[in-house]
């Protein structure tokens, strides 16, 4: 496993706050709203030139008392990080104990291994997918 950068953070709070969270991001840091998946939830992609840096994600569940954004890290819900050699990556977590989920990103070429440190933060190793022809299918499917 090589990595080489953080790819992006998500947010992930109520829809409701969808709407103030992208003026922020747009209006007093200057990103662009640009492409985002065609994922199950409501969200907002934020764009740093080509890349999408901030992913905002409106699938916070509501309580009783409103909405709900107690993550054991607070709002932040991954960080995450572009890597390369996805078979070397499974077989180091196997070897070293420690459980992982992998998803495909829906009309992307990339391919994602989910993780948590030991303070319950979400780790994502970022892969482009044609890694998947070298590593196999994978056999720990994540839901999102």
């Amino acid at each position: 496993m090589h990595i080489q950068h953080i790819d992006h953070f998500t947010l992930r709070v109520h829809e409701d706050r969808l709407p103030e969270l992208l003026d922020f991001y747009v209006r007093v840091l200057g990103l662009r709203e640009g492409d985002r998946p065609a994922f199950s939830f409501p969200g907002r992609w934020l764009y740093a030139n080509q890349q999408a840096l901030v992913h905002l994600a409106g699938n916070a569940p509501v309580g009783e008392a409103g909405p709900s954004e107690v993550l054991p890290t607070g709002k932040l819900n991954h960080i995450s990080l572009r890597a390369t050699g996805l078979k070397e990556t499974r077989d180091h977590l196997a070897a070293q104990g420690v459980d992982w989920m992998e998803a495909p990103v829906p009309g992307m070429p990339l391919h994602q291994v989910f993780l948590l440190d030991p303070t319950g933060l979400k780790i994502e190793l970022t892969f482009h997918s044609d890694e998947l022809a070298l590593a196999g299918p994978s056999t720990r499917q994540a839901a999102y």
